[in-house]
C-alpha cells in the first residue's frame, strides 16, 4: 500500500521584497498620529499636497484609530507607515524614528495654533495649570502641535510647583535655597521665551524639566 507524502507548502520567493502590511488591529498612539501629521506638513510645504488635500488628510490622521487607517494618507508620498513611527520608503521627506533618534519636532504655520500655544505658555502668569490643561483636552485632538506645546507648558508649571514646595521644606539648606531662586527666575523668564517661539511656530521644550505627563 503506497503512502502519499503530505503536500509541501510552496517555497517563498527569496527575491520577494514587498513590504509587510501593518497589522490593522494595532491601536495608534498620539506619537503615531503626530509623526504622520509631520510627514503631511512636510509634503504640503514641498508642494506634494495642495491646501485642501493637506487639510483633509490631516483631519483623517487625527481621527485614525488603527494603523491601517494611516496607510492611504501617505502611500502616494513614498512613505511607509507602521505603529511606533514612520519611515522614508523612497527618500521622501518625513521624520524617521528609531533607536537613538530624536522625536520629530512639530512646527506650524497656523496662526490659531501659534496663538493658542503661546497662550498656554504665558498662562503661568494668569491661569497656571488650568489653561494648558484645557488646551490639552480641548485642542489637543485637533492639533498635534498645540497638544505638544500645551503638554510642555503643563509639565513645566507642575515641575516648578513640586520643586518650589520641596525647596521651601528644605530652604534651611544652601542648595535648595539656590534651587528655589532658580525656579522663580525660570518661572518668569522661560514662559516668555517659549511664547515667543510658539508665535513663530517653532517647537519648544523647557530645559532641565522632569516631565510628569508624558505623550504615549
Amino acid at each position: 500500500m503506497a503512502v502519499q507524502n503530505p503536500q509541501k507548502p510552496p517555497r517563498r520567493n527569496p527575491w520577494d521584497q514587498s513590504p509587510a502590511v501593518p497589522d490593522p488591529q494595532i491601536r495608534l498612539t498620539h506619537a503615531d498620529r503626530d509623526a504622520v501629521a509631520e510627514v503631511l506638513r512636510e509634503a504640503y510645504s514641498q508642494g506634494q499636497l495642495d491646501e485642501d488635500e493637506f487639510g483633509d488628510r490631516l483631519d483623517h490622521a487625527m481621527r485614525a484609530k488603527v494603523s491601517a487607517d494611516l496607510v492611504p494618507l501617505t502611500a502616494d508620498l513614498g512613505v511607509s507607515v507602521s505603529p511606533g513611527g514612520t519611515g522614508n520608503a523612497h527618500g521622501a521627506a518625513g521624520p524617521q524614528q528609531g533607536k537613538g533618534e530624536k522625536e520629530p519636532q512639530l512646527t506650524t504655520d497656523n496662526p490659531v495654533e501659534k496663538v493658542g500655544a503661546a497662550a498656554g505658555h504665558l498662562s503661568a502668569f494668569f491661569l497656571p495649570f488650568l489653561a494648558p490643561l484645557v488646551l490639552l483636552l480641548i485642542g489637543g485632538e485637533l492639533s498635534p502641535y498645540l497638544r505638544r506645546q500645551a503638554m510642555e507648558a503643563l509639565n513645566f508649571q507642575l515641575f516648578c510647583l513640586v520643586g518650589a514646595i520641596v525647596s521651601l521644606l528644605l530652604v534651611w539648606l544652601v542648595l535648595p535655597a539656590l534651587v528655589l531662586v532658580g525656579i522663580f527666575l525660570g518661572w518668569f523668564i522661560l514662559p516668555i521665551i517659549a511664547a515667543a517661539g510658539a508665535l513663530m511656530g517653532r517647537s519648544w521644550k523647557y530645559p532641565l524639566v522632569y516631565r510628569l505627563i508624558k505623550d504615549n
